[in-house]
């Protein structure tokens, strides 16, 4: 039997075009972010246990909105997808604008899951992500999607080579491991650490942002 899953809980609350639409900041957050194509909606739905939460679109780059989930103790954030060449630069623009300032200015935002395909990692879009994240001081866990696809020496070398990026930035605390939704590889140590993350926030200690931002 499958151990409790904290986010089974999980629905649909809304989805969001501009900054001003955000629903009231009450509870913490946790945004997932990642390249289009990379599984980003696919790891959501793996997490949570259900197939449909998050609408896996067969056009990369179609949706380009901020897609909130709500359960009692929290939300999770499907942020658009990024890098696809075919996105109109206007719309790229705009992604930029909506998914920048969430990152900069979102005070019950606690963490961001960086989607990551294990085969092409650390693309110049992901290195901006996490420039974000480091800027504004926002724990970052990478989700390295996919992994079924490679042999598990080369994903642990893979994962290694992720771990040690993330160790050379300032001003985060990072993490990252291996993960596929078509094997459920990684799904449980994903919930452990974003549940660390929502009960970190919940302690009362701190605020959301302040929490998001204390050092190791």
């Amino acid at each position: 039997m499958e151990p409790h899953n904290p986010f089974v809980a999980a629905r649909f609350l809304l989805s969001v075009a501009a900054l001003p639409q955000l629903p009231a900041p009450d509870r913490p957050e946790i945004a997932f972010a990642g390249r289009s194509n990379a599984g980003k909606s696919s790891a959501l739905n793996t997490i949570t246990n259900k197939k449909a939460l998050a609408r896996v679109s067969k056009t990369p780059g179609r949706t380009q909105l901020l897609n909130f989930f709500e359960q009692d103790n929290a939300r999770l954030v499907d942020l658009p997808g990024y890098g696809y060449a075919k996105v109109p630069e206007p719309t790229r623009r705009q992604w930029g604008k909506l998914v920048g300032g969430y990152i900069e200015t979102r005070e019950s935002l606690v963490g961001v899951v960086i989607i990551m395909d294990i085969r092409h990692p650390l693309t110049d879009y992901d290195l901006q992500m996490l420039e974000w994240t480091q800027a504004y001081r926002r724990r970052v866990h990478v989700l390295l999607t996919k992994a079924d696809k490679l042999a598990f020496g080369a994903a642990k070398n893979q994962l290694l080579a992720v771990q040690k990026a993330l160790s050379e930035l300032e001003n985060v605390e990072a993490s990252a491991q291996l993960f596929s939704s078509h094997k459920r590889t990684g799904c449980e140590e994903a919930r452990k650490t974003l549940s660390g993350w929502i009960e970190d926030a919940s302690e009362g200690s701190a605020s959301p942002e302040e929490n998001a931002t204390r050092p190791e």
